[in-house]
């Protein structure tokens, strides 16, 4: 197919192919950005030039310290210049990184650790502490920890390990980065949420990496020299391939440790922010924070929102304010957003509910995949009427390689040659999915997914616990949380305080249940627990 009658030395050769990476994004600029701004956080604020000096570092010092290729480097970190330098200094070993979500619970770091086999891992001081202690409960090697202190903002070293700034000043600079041989080498391998038992290791390879950060910059619509916030978190889907996007259009990375309304507005105002990335609770601070915390800038931000719609009245507030609004929706294993509610001006005449009904919308595929759709349990398309249900599906170069020591998890996501979302969803007339309801027992918490079975596990297990069940509950800041309704075994003392208490032994804390009901739980008459009447009773709350 598509072959010439005579290709006779029309081969591919390394005048004319190249593995697709994002290292060769940040080489490019290191050139043709030299002398302009990289990445900002206080008073760091490095050059292009001086970005790919400390990445190449990195990358030496992971190599001195015994890392090869296909190793896998592990990061606990917020959103800071590390955490941007790790995203090109790891891959550029030859190595695979795994970022670790901040949040997550000791056993839960351990099995990560375990399960993905880290050699070395880069850990703020912050979390140095719950590190230790996860090497400490691991069965196999523990990975060399690395310290990263961040003193301005009240986590001075604790001296009790290298400091990364030791390590790169001690690192020599001449290192050559190792580029892959094959595009479909592994970058990246990031666990999911764990909505059901463990977390799952899903792969990216540097082709997708490289398209999806590619993709995106036609989806934002964006030029030369943008300014972006990083609100998403580098450790979600390597914050959406946004770090990896950058140098490819010379931007700058603008470092937001506390995600809170201050210092959002600060580096608006005073780094002039183009573009960020968040959920809809990110917009909600925005639009509820108080006069003395808001600050005015003159400039558009464009905003990519996922994990929920945004609320209509959200939208109505926070678009007058000088913010832009697009909904966008993805999965960790399609690298971060792969579809986007794509406004036109055959939309522009539309005002108050009727242009937020549309905003809510998860939109159609981006550019760099190749089909994604809904379909019913046969594998076939369901009626474009905004009725009809089905899963949303997806194939194309932005979905992972697959799940990591898992064949069997791969070979079921992947059937009939599309990944399944397993989320449920419409499709407008004019193509736009829109989900209908997330694979109803997922509550998802400022971004984050949370299995209702999980927490309801931890709660049976309470020694006077009979029964319980845990919906999401509607939550302005957080947009759900869990809440838990529970029937305590005859002649039970215990108080919301005691099971919130005991849940958080054993659970991260944002997988805690905010609020416990007690009472007798309703049920069908073959004895399943009728959800949908109490998240109708959680509404209420």
């Amino acid at each position: 197919m598509g072959w010439m009658a005579d290709e006779t030395g029309l081969d591919k050769t390394q005048a004319n192919y190249v593995p697709l990476t994002p290292l060769s994004g940040l080489r490019r600029a290191a050139h043709v950005f030299a002398d302009e701004l990289a990445v900002v956080y206080g008073r760091h604020r490095k050059s292009y030039a001086e970005h790919y000096d400390r990445c190449t570092r990195l990358a030496s010092a992971l190599a001195s310290m015994g890392v090869r290729p296909g190793d896998v480097v592990a990061t606990i970190l917020p959103n800071i210049p590390a955490q941007v330098e790790a995203h090109f200094g790891v891959p550029a070993c030859g190595a695979v990184l795994n970022a670790i979500n901040t949040r997550l619970d000791l056993g839960t770091v351990a099995y990560i650790f375990d399960h993905g086999g880290a050699k070395v891992a880069l850990v703020d001081t912050q979390f140095i502490d719950q590190a230790e202690a996860a090497c400490a409960r691991m069965e196999g090697k523990p990975p060399i920890l690395i310290e990263v202190p961040d003193a301005e903002a009240g986590f001075p070293a604790t001296g009790r390990h290298a400091t990364y700034e030791q390590v790169l000043g001690n690192a020599p600079h001449d290192f050559g980065w190792i580029m892959p041989e094959d595009e479909w080498e592994s970058i990246a391998l990031n666990y999911t949420s764990g909505t059901t038992g463990r977390p799952k290791g899903v792969v990216y390879h540097h082709r997708g990496a490289y398209l999806n950060a590619m993709g995106q910059v036609i989806s934002w619509g964006m030029v030369l020299r943008p300014r972006y916030m990083t609100i998403v978190p580098l450790f979600h889907c390597n914050g959406w391939c946004h770090a990896w996007m950058m140098p490819m259009v010379g931007g700058t990375v603008i470092c937001c440790r506390e995600i809170a309304a201050k210092p959002m507005f600060d580096l608006i105002a005073d780094e002039g922010v183009t573009h960020f990335g968040g959920a809809p609770i990110v917009l909600n601070m925005l639009v509820n924070a108080p006069e003395a915390e808001r600050r005015e800038f003159s400039q558009r931000v464009e905003v990519f929102t996922a994990g929920a719609p945004p609320a209509p009245a959200t939208l109505a507030k926070i678009e007058p304010m000088g913010f832009h609004v697009t909904q966008v929706y993805g999965l960790t294993e399609v690298y971060g957003p792969a579809t986007e509610c794509t406004w036109g001006p055959h939309l522009d005449h539309l005002e108050g509910a009727a242009r937020a009904s549309i905003k809510a919308r998860q939109g159609v595929a981006m550019p760099f995949m190749e089909h994604i759709t809904v379909m019913d349990d046969a594998m076939r398309q369901i009626p474009m009427d905004g009725q009809a249900q089905g899963q949303i599906v997806m194939r194309g170069n932005g979905v992972m390689k697959g799940y990591y020591k898992n064949p069997e998890a791969t070979r079921e996501a992947f059937q009939g040659g599309y990944f399944h979302t397993g989320d449920i969803a419409v499709q407008h007339p004019d193509g736009y999915i829109q989900i209908a309801d997330r694979a109803k027992d997922i509550i998802i918490s400022g971004g984050e997914n949370i299995s209702s079975v999980e927490v309801e596990g931890v709660l049976m297990g309470h020694p006077d616990v009979l029964l319980a069940a845990v919906v999401a509950r509607p939550d302005e800041k957080w947009g759900e949380v869990p809440c838990a309704f529970v029937e305590l075994k005859p002649g039970s003392e215990t108080g919301e305080a005691d099971l919130i208490a005991f849940a958080r032994e054993t659970l991260a804390g944002f997988k805690a249940p905010k609020s416990v009901v007690f009472g007798e739980l309703p049920k069908t008459s073959t004895g399943k627990i009728q959800k949908f009447a109490l998240r109708e009773t959680a509404k209420s709350l």
